[in-house]
Parts: structure tokens; C-alpha cells; sequence
């Protein structure tokens, strides 16, 4: 909900104790959002659940918009990563669930083309990915995603749910696809937060 809406309806709901008269907006105001998720695949749950990705992805776009390619690799203070970094380990987080958890594939061709480093490197810091410009970073961001669409999307909603033994644990696909959208929002705030607080 808007912010705007919000206070005027929590206002006329103080004010008068009775339903508030629906908000209108001025000439020249923004149209008003559609907040849904349509289904992209042809079960609607699985469907709704890759549109979450999705919209998940064009919010971390947009806090990419205008940072420079200097600013991707500048390390900020302290023992943090780089943007770069970042973006390498989003990237490769979703492709081992999507690959490995969901649909069971050790290494799939397509994404080692778009992975040629581990995540961590010895002491376990994640792989120190630099000297590649923002466009090569988001390039490999949308082949990995378009991987995990086309693959994700021949799944059902009774395959969502259904529970896969792995040597330590049991999951879901369900519960992959909720991880790796909650791992990029995480990281996402981490981004916005190198790029509002580092010169770049």
C-alpha cells in the first residue's frame, strides 16, 4: 500500500471511527501499483512462486541502477565483501539450490559456463570476484535465472511440496525457492548499503 493512502485512510479512520472514503489521486499523481504476483508457469502455485523470484530480482536491479562499474569492486571499510563478490555469490547460491536441492543435478553444463569459482575460498570468506564490469555480473545473473525458469517451470504443485533427502537434511522445493528469495533480499540490503555509504 501506498504511503500516501495509508495515512489518509488511517486518518478518516481516527477522525470519524467509521470505514474511510477511498483515497483519489490528483492530477499528475502516479498510477495506481498492481501488486500481484501472475503465475509464469503453467501450474499457478509454482507460478506464482518463480513471479516472486522475479520480483524479487527487478528490486534488486533497481537498487543496481547508476552504480558505476568502479563502485562494484570498491571494498568498503572493514572486512566486508564487494558488491561484485556479492552479486557472484547471489547468483551462485540460486543455481546450487534450483540444481542440486530441487532438481536433484550435480553440475549442470549451462550454469558451470556462468560459475568458473567456488563460493569460499579457504578460510571461508566468499570468493573474491573482481575486475568484471556490473553489465558481466548481471549477465550472468539472468542466465542463471533463465536456467532456473525453464527448469523450475515443468514443476507442479504436488512436486513443490515433496520432500527430498539430501546427507544432511531434508528439504522442499518450496522451502528452496523461499530460501533463495530471502538470501537475495539479505543480500540486496547489504548492496544498497555499500552503495549509499562507500564513494564511488
Amino acid at each position: 500500500m501506498a504511503s500516501d493512502d495509508w495515512a489518509f485512510r488511517a486518518a478518516a479512520e481516527c477522525s470519524t471511527g467509521s470505514p474511510p472514503i477511498p483515497a483519489t489521486r490528483l492530477p499528475g499523481m502516479p498510477d495506481r501499483e498492481r501488486l500481484v504476483l501472475d503465475p509464469i508457469a503453467t501450474d499457478p502455485d509454482v507460478g506464482r512462486w518463480l513471479a516472486a523470484l522475479e520480483d524479487g530480482r527487478r528490486e534488486t536491479l533497481r537498487e543496481l541502477d547508476g552504480v558505476s562499474d568502479a563502485l562494484v569492486d570498491r571494498t568498503p571499510d572493514g572486512p566486508l565483501d564487494t558488491i561484485g563478490t556479492l552479486l557472484y555469490h547471489v547468483g551462485l547460491i540460486e543455481a546450487d539450490w534450483v540444481a542440486s536441492d530441487i532438481m536433484g543435478l550435480d553440475d549442470p553444463p549451462e550454469l558451470v559456463a556462468f560459475l568458473p569459482w567456488p563460493d569460499r575460498d579457504d578460510a571461508r570468506r566468499l570468493t573474491v570476484v573482481t575486475g568484471l564490469p556490473l553489465a558481466a555480473h548481471l549477465a550472468r545473473l539472468a542466465g542463471i535465472r533463465a536456467w532456473v525458469l525453464r527448469h523450475l517451470g515443468d514443476l507442479t504443485a504436488v512436486d513443490l511440496g515433496r520432500t527430498r533427502s539430501m546427507p544432511s537434511y531434508d528439504v522442499s522445493p518450496v522451502w528452496a525457492i523461499h530460501h533463495v528469495l530471502q538470501h537475495e533480499a539479505e543480500h540486496r540490503a547489504h548492496i544498497a548499503w555499500i552503495r549509499d555509504t562507500t564513494a564511488g
